[in-house]
C-alpha cells in the first residue's frame, strides 16, 4: 500500500481492520508515528498514531491535497475469467483509468457474467487495491453491459480505439491522441470479437489498432494498452 484509503477521516481503526494490521506489522509504526492515507476519491490526509490499544488506533487525521483525479480514458473490456479480471481491474486502476465498462461478448463465457466477483462485490475491494498502490485516492466508475452494441450505446463522444489483431492496421504506439479529448480503449476476450462485432465497432467510428503482431491474452492487451494509450494521450 502507497496509500491507506478510507471511507471518511478515521479517529479509530480496529485492530481487526487490515489496514490497522498493516500499519503495525508492515510499516511497524508505533504511538506519535505519521501515515499517509485518504479519502477514497477525495483528498489525502495525514494521520497520526495518537494511541495504540487493545482494540485499536486512535488517529488524527489532517486533510491535505485533493489526489482524485483520473485520466479521461474509458477502458471497454470484454469480462474474461475471475482470475484474469481481478488482475485487470487492480493494474488499470493503478494506471488511472477513468472508468471502466465491462461487457459480455459474443466469444467469450455469458457465466463470466454471473461471477461470485462481481455479485459479492470483491471487484471494489481490487478497485481499491489498484488506488493504494497508485498513492492516488481515484476510484473509477464501473459499469455492467449485457453485449457490446448495449455498451456502445453507453459511450460519450471522443476517440474511440479498438485493439484487435484481424481489422488493425496501425500501431498503437503509432497514434497521436494529445488533442482528441477523452479516448475510449476496447479490449476483447481471448478468443477476440466476433466478425459481427467488429463490424459494429467499425461503424461506430473505432480505429482499429494493433500492439504489435502477437497475440496477447487479455490481460496483457489490457494493461499493455491503457499505458500506451496514456503515453499516446500526453498524461505519462
Amino acid at each position: 500500500m502507497n496509500i491507506i484509503l478510507f471511507d471518511g477521516k478515521p479517529s479509530f481503526i480496529p485492530r481487526s481492520d487490515e489496514r490497522a494490521r498493516h500499519i503495525l506489522s508492515v510499516l511497524r509504526l508505533k504511538e506519535g508515528d505519521v501515515f499517509r492515507a485518504g479519502i477514497s476519491g477525495g483528498r489525502a490526509l495525514e494521520c497520526r498514531i495518537d494511541r495504540i490499544a487493545d482494540d485499536g488506533l486512535h488517529v488524527t487525521s489532517v486533510e491535505k491535497e485533493d489526489l482524485s483525479a483520473l485520466y479521461p480514458l474509458t477502458l471497454l473490456l470484454a469480462e474474461v475469467r475471475p482470475i484474469c479480471m481481478r488482475r485487470i481491474l487492480r493494474e488499470t486502476v493503478s494506471l488511472g483509468v477513468g472508468r471502466i465498462f465491462l461487457t459480455v461478448t459474443d466469444t467469450g463465457e455469458r457465466s463470466y457474467h454471473e461471477s461470485g466477483l462481481y455479485r459479492s462485490g470483491e471487484y471494489k475491494d481490487i478497485l481499491v487495491d489498484g488506488a493504494m498502490q497508485s498513492g492516488f485516492t481515484g476510484i473509477p466508475e464501473v459499469r455492467f453491459f449485457d453485449s457490446v452494441d448495449a455498451t456502445l450505446l453507453a459511450l460519450e463522444s471522443g476517440r474511440r480505439i479498438l485493439l484487435d489483431n484481424v481489422a488493425g492496421s496501425v500501431g498503437l504506439s503509432s497514434l497521436d491522441l494529445s488533442k482528441d479529448g477523452p479516448v475510449t480503449l476496447a479490449v476483447g476476450p481471448e478468443r477476440g470479437w466476433s466478425d459481427r462485432e467488429r463490424k459494429k465497432f467499425l461503424s461506430d467510428g473505432f480505429t482499429p489498432a494493433l500492439i504489435g503482431h502477437r497475440i496477447l491474452r487479455t490481460e496483457t492487451a489490457a494493461v499493455a494498452g491503457v499505458a500506451m494509450t496514456l503515453e499516446a494521450m500526453g498524461l505519462i
